[in-house]
Protein backbone atom coordinates (compact mmCIF):
# COMPACT_ATOMS: atom_id res chain seq x y z
CA UNK A 1 0.00 0.00 0.00
CA UNK A 2 3.02 2.63 0.63
CA UNK A 3 3.72 2.15 -2.76
CA UNK A 4 0.80 2.63 -4.25
CA UNK A 5 0.90 6.31 -2.43
CA UNK A 6 4.43 7.10 -3.42
CA UNK A 7 3.18 6.63 -7.08
CA UNK A 8 0.26 8.40 -6.26
CA UNK A 9 2.27 11.54 -5.01
CA UNK A 10 4.34 11.54 -8.50
CA UNK A 11 1.39 13.52 -9.77
CA UNK A 12 1.39 15.89 -7.66
CA UNK A 13 2.95 19.32 -9.32
CA UNK A 14 5.52 20.72 -7.46
CA UNK A 15 3.54 23.75 -7.03
CA UNK A 16 0.95 22.07 -4.31
CA UNK A 17 4.16 19.85 -2.54
CA UNK A 18 5.75 23.65 -1.89
CA UNK A 19 2.78 24.06 -0.28
CA UNK A 20 2.74 21.19 1.60
CA UNK A 21 6.51 21.96 2.66
CA UNK A 22 5.47 25.54 3.55
CA UNK A 23 2.90 23.80 6.29
CA UNK A 24 5.74 21.55 7.46
CA UNK A 25 5.20 18.57 5.47
CA UNK A 26 8.61 16.59 5.07
CA UNK A 27 7.02 13.56 3.23
CA UNK A 28 5.77 16.43 0.43
CA UNK A 29 10.12 17.43 0.80
CA UNK A 30 11.21 14.37 0.19
CA UNK A 31 8.97 14.00 -2.76
CA UNK A 32 10.27 16.92 -4.28
CA UNK A 33 14.35 15.78 -3.07
CA UNK A 34 13.32 12.37 -5.33
CA UNK A 35 12.23 14.60 -8.53
CA UNK A 36 14.88 17.12 -8.22
CA UNK A 37 17.95 15.52 -7.29
CA UNK A 38 19.30 14.10 -9.84
CA UNK A 39 19.59 17.39 -12.06
CA UNK A 40 20.54 19.25 -8.85
CA UNK A 41 23.60 16.62 -8.82
CA UNK A 42 24.31 16.63 -12.51
CA UNK A 43 24.52 20.52 -12.57
CA UNK A 44 26.86 20.28 -9.55
CA UNK A 45 29.06 18.14 -11.04
CA UNK A 46 29.34 19.99 -14.07
CA UNK A 47 30.09 23.25 -12.18
CA UNK A 48 31.86 22.09 -9.06
CA UNK A 49 33.32 18.77 -10.28
CA UNK A 50 32.72 15.59 -8.35
CA UNK A 51 34.88 16.43 -5.03
CA UNK A 52 32.53 17.10 -2.46
CA UNK A 53 29.15 16.26 -4.72
CA UNK A 54 26.56 14.87 -2.17
CA UNK A 55 27.84 17.69 0.23
CA UNK A 56 26.83 20.81 -2.13
CA UNK A 57 23.64 18.49 -3.05
CA UNK A 58 23.01 18.33 0.46
CA UNK A 59 23.70 22.10 0.72
CA UNK A 60 21.24 23.14 -1.80
CA UNK A 61 18.36 21.00 -0.57
CA UNK A 62 19.46 21.90 3.03
CA UNK A 63 19.13 25.69 2.10
CA UNK A 64 15.54 24.68 0.13
CA UNK A 65 14.34 23.37 2.86
CA UNK A 66 14.79 26.19 5.39
CA UNK A 67 14.29 28.73 2.72
CA UNK A 68 11.03 27.21 1.39
CA UNK A 69 8.72 29.08 4.02
CA UNK A 70 10.04 32.63 2.40
CA UNK A 71 9.00 31.23 -1.02
CA UNK A 72 6.37 33.25 -2.63
CA UNK A 73 5.15 31.76 -5.95
CA UNK A 74 5.24 28.16 -5.51
CA UNK A 75 5.16 28.03 -9.43
CA UNK A 76 8.54 29.12 -9.98
CA UNK A 77 10.11 26.18 -7.31
CA UNK A 78 12.66 24.84 -10.00
CA UNK A 79 14.20 28.14 -11.07
CA UNK A 80 13.91 29.17 -7.20
CA UNK A 81 16.15 25.62 -6.68
CA UNK A 82 18.35 26.31 -9.41
CA UNK A 83 19.06 29.68 -7.93
CA UNK A 84 20.14 27.98 -5.34
CA UNK A 85 22.00 25.45 -6.83
CA UNK A 86 24.20 28.13 -8.29
CA UNK A 87 24.53 30.31 -5.33
CA UNK A 88 26.09 26.80 -3.46
CA UNK A 89 28.63 26.77 -6.96
CA UNK A 90 29.71 29.76 -6.72
CA UNK A 91 30.23 29.53 -2.50
CA UNK A 92 32.13 26.33 -3.78
CA UNK A 93 34.85 28.13 -5.90
CA UNK A 94 35.21 31.33 -3.77
CA UNK A 95 36.21 28.84 -1.27
CA UNK A 96 38.44 26.86 -3.64
CA UNK A 97 39.87 30.28 -4.46
CA UNK A 98 40.81 30.88 -1.11
CA UNK A 99 42.24 27.24 -0.62
CA UNK A 100 44.57 26.61 -3.61
CA UNK A 101 45.68 23.32 -1.80
CA UNK A 102 42.22 21.69 -2.96
CA UNK A 103 41.94 19.75 -5.96
CA UNK A 104 38.23 19.50 -6.70
CA UNK A 105 38.40 19.57 -10.19
CA UNK A 106 40.26 16.09 -10.05
CA UNK A 107 37.69 13.38 -12.06
CA UNK A 108 38.34 9.98 -10.40
CA UNK A 109 39.29 7.21 -12.86
CA UNK A 110 38.25 3.46 -12.29
CA UNK A 111 40.20 1.01 -12.60
CA UNK A 112 39.78 -2.51 -14.36
CA UNK A 113 37.14 -0.73 -17.40
CA UNK A 114 36.80 -2.25 -20.80
CA UNK A 115 37.45 -0.60 -23.77
CA UNK A 116 34.60 0.91 -24.62
CA UNK A 117 34.62 2.27 -20.79
CA UNK A 118 37.51 4.06 -21.67
CA UNK A 119 36.69 5.90 -24.46
CA UNK A 120 33.87 7.31 -22.98
CA UNK A 121 35.98 7.98 -19.78
CA UNK A 122 38.54 9.67 -22.28
CA UNK A 123 35.42 11.70 -24.10
CA UNK A 124 33.85 12.66 -20.25
CA UNK A 125 37.15 14.11 -19.49
CA UNK A 126 38.00 16.20 -22.53
CA UNK A 127 34.49 17.57 -21.96
CA UNK A 128 35.09 18.05 -18.10
CA UNK A 129 38.07 19.83 -18.62
CA UNK A 130 36.57 22.05 -21.59
CA UNK A 131 33.74 22.74 -19.27
CA UNK A 132 36.88 23.66 -16.25
CA UNK A 133 38.38 26.23 -18.31
CA UNK A 134 35.54 28.58 -18.09
CA UNK A 135 34.91 30.95 -16.30
CA UNK A 136 32.08 29.71 -13.63
CA UNK A 137 29.63 32.05 -14.75
CA UNK A 138 29.85 30.70 -18.74
CA UNK A 139 30.29 27.82 -17.47
CA UNK A 140 26.71 28.02 -15.68
CA UNK A 141 24.73 28.99 -19.11
CA UNK A 142 26.35 26.08 -21.07
CA UNK A 143 25.70 23.43 -18.48
CA UNK A 144 22.09 24.75 -17.66
CA UNK A 145 20.76 25.49 -21.18
CA UNK A 146 22.86 22.62 -23.11
CA UNK A 147 22.91 19.76 -20.21
CA UNK A 148 20.28 20.51 -18.34
CA UNK A 149 17.52 21.40 -21.12
CA UNK A 150 16.94 24.80 -19.21
CA UNK A 151 15.39 27.52 -21.60
CA UNK A 152 17.31 30.77 -22.01
CA UNK A 153 14.66 32.96 -20.32
CA UNK A 154 14.30 30.72 -17.02
CA UNK A 155 18.30 30.87 -16.82
CA UNK A 156 18.80 34.39 -16.76
CA UNK A 157 15.65 34.23 -13.99
CA UNK A 158 18.08 32.05 -12.07
CA UNK A 159 21.02 34.04 -12.89
CA UNK A 160 19.86 36.83 -12.78
CA UNK A 161 20.62 38.50 -15.41
CA UNK A 162 19.93 39.98 -18.64
CA UNK A 163 17.93 37.10 -21.51
CA UNK A 164 20.83 38.92 -23.65
CA UNK A 165 23.49 38.18 -21.77
CA UNK A 166 22.71 34.47 -21.37
CA UNK A 167 22.68 34.26 -25.13
CA UNK A 168 26.14 36.06 -25.40
CA UNK A 169 27.83 33.98 -22.62
CA UNK A 170 26.18 31.20 -24.54
CA UNK A 171 27.74 31.75 -27.47
CA UNK A 172 31.01 32.11 -26.00
CA UNK A 173 31.02 29.42 -23.97
CA UNK A 174 30.41 27.04 -27.08
CA UNK A 175 32.93 28.32 -28.96
CA UNK A 176 35.31 28.24 -26.21
CA UNK A 177 34.57 24.67 -25.17
CA UNK A 178 34.92 23.85 -28.78
CA UNK A 179 38.68 25.29 -28.88
CA UNK A 180 39.34 23.92 -25.84
CA UNK A 181 38.55 20.64 -27.19
CA UNK A 182 40.26 20.95 -30.49
CA UNK A 183 43.62 21.65 -28.50
CA UNK A 184 42.99 18.93 -26.58
CA UNK A 185 42.29 16.71 -29.15
CA UNK A 186 45.20 18.01 -31.05
CA UNK A 187 47.88 18.03 -28.50
CA UNK A 188 46.87 14.09 -28.52
CA UNK A 189 47.43 13.55 -32.25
Amino acid sequence: MPKVLADDRAHVPDRNLVMECQQGSRTAFRQLYQRHQKRVRSTLYQLCGAALLDDLTQDVFLKAWKGLPKLRNPDYFGTWLYRICWNVAQDRRRSLAQNRDSDADQLAQSLGVTEADLMQLHYQDLVQRGLQSLTLEHRAVLVLHDLEDVPQKEIAKILDIRLGTVKSRLFYARTAMRQAIAAEVGESL
